[in-house]
């Protein structure tokens, strides 16, 4: 499509918003959809809006373009993670492109479908309610939130966790911006303390009645030696391992992470800091011992790479609303 034509359809398409605006703006009859309305219109186009007084910022890193960062961050969890869901079920020998859609349509797209839609509802009820813009932080919400949940969770306790982190730990504190902690992580932790036996254990990481312990899960029960013969440590770092989608593989969530602190939205600080505190704690209870818990011999490399750390100290940690702001925090 030449120059002119392209410039044309942006034309069309702006007179077109342009032309509906007052139907929702101040005593519009449509009022009460301007959330929907700015929604549909901020896909295309960055706000009008202004600001009335100093100071002046011009910069071209705003709230959209934080947020559609973040959700690029995710996709090599997400690819990776769909794939390892499927190798799971089925195994090796199904292939690269059967396992991926196996995982991806028998997972990871109807839970986030329903996560999405669900607090979505929420988002624009509450903007609706108050008036205001519906926050492009949802988009970020919904794929974390979907991304730390077990691949065969039923939706219905995906639907009831993200509610909650939504409602709960953001909109109930004044929305976007104002949360004290992190609405998807808010939503997990509500899960894990309402129906802990199936937000952990055995027998709910892979798909298709197949049973197999995750690492965690044979560390208490049979020790550390029992674990590293069952799972190498390179396989756990590269996420063929059983678990939740997008934690498995800290390969793929340190690509993500790396991306986000070379565009300068995760501060390199943070991440430090969490890995550090990591280190230093689990070679003090290696340091202590306990004859009765084998968790106190899991060194600093494993916990790299086996459950959810990587992926909170990559994007639970650095979350822009939640994370400090200045270097002394």
């Amino acid at each position: 499509m030449s120059e002119p034509n392209k410039q044309q359809n942006k034309q069309q398409k702006q007179n077109f918003f342009q032309k509906i605006e007052h139907h929702f703006v101040g005593d519009g009859k449509y009022k009460r959809f301007f959330a929907l309305y700015e929604a549909a219109a901020t896909v295309f186009y960055t706000p009008g809006y202004v600001s009335k007084r100093a100071s002046h910022v011009r910069d071209a890193i705003d709230l959209k373009r934080i947020m559609i960062f973040v959700y690029f961050a995710t996709f090599p969890a997400i690819f990776f993670g769909c794939y390892n869901v499927g190798l799971q079920a089925n195994g090796a020998e199904a292939g690269v492109w059967s396992n991926f859609w196996t995982g991806a349509l028998s997972s990871f797209i109807p839970v986030y479908l329903t996560v999405f839609i669900v607090g979505g509802f929420w988002e624009v009820l509450f903007a609706s309610v108050r008036g205001h813009e519906v926050n492009e932080g949802f988009f970020v919400t919904s794929i974390l939130f979907a991304l730390i949940v077990p691949p065969d969770i039923p939706l219905w306790q995906a639907a009831l966790g993200i509610s909650f982190g939504v409602v709960i730990a953001k909109e109930v504190f004044g929305g976007t911006g104002r949360n004290f902690v992190n609405p998807a992580l808010a939503g997990r932790a509500f899960l894990y303390f309402a129906y802990p036996a199936q937000m952990s254990g055995d027998t709910i990481w892979v798909l298709d009645g197949v049973t197999r312990a995750t690492p965690l899960g044979v560390v208490p029960n049979e020790g550390m030696d029992a674990m590293a013969q069952q799972f190498s440590w390179f396989d756990a770092f590269m996420g063929f391992i059983p678990g939740s989608i997008g934690e498995v593989s800290t390969f793929a969530v340190l690509l993500g992470g790396l991306f986000l602190m070379w565009v300068g939205i995760a501060s390199w600080r943070i991440v430090s800091g969490v890995l550090i505190g990591m280190v230093a704690t689990s070679l003090l209870f290696m340091l202590i011992g306990s004859d009765t818990n084998a968790m106190f011999g899991m060194g600093p490399q494993w916990h790299l790479v086996l459950g959810g750390f990587a992926f909170g100290m990559m994007f639970m940690a650095t979350d822009p609303v939640t994370a400090a702001v200045t270097d002394k925090g």
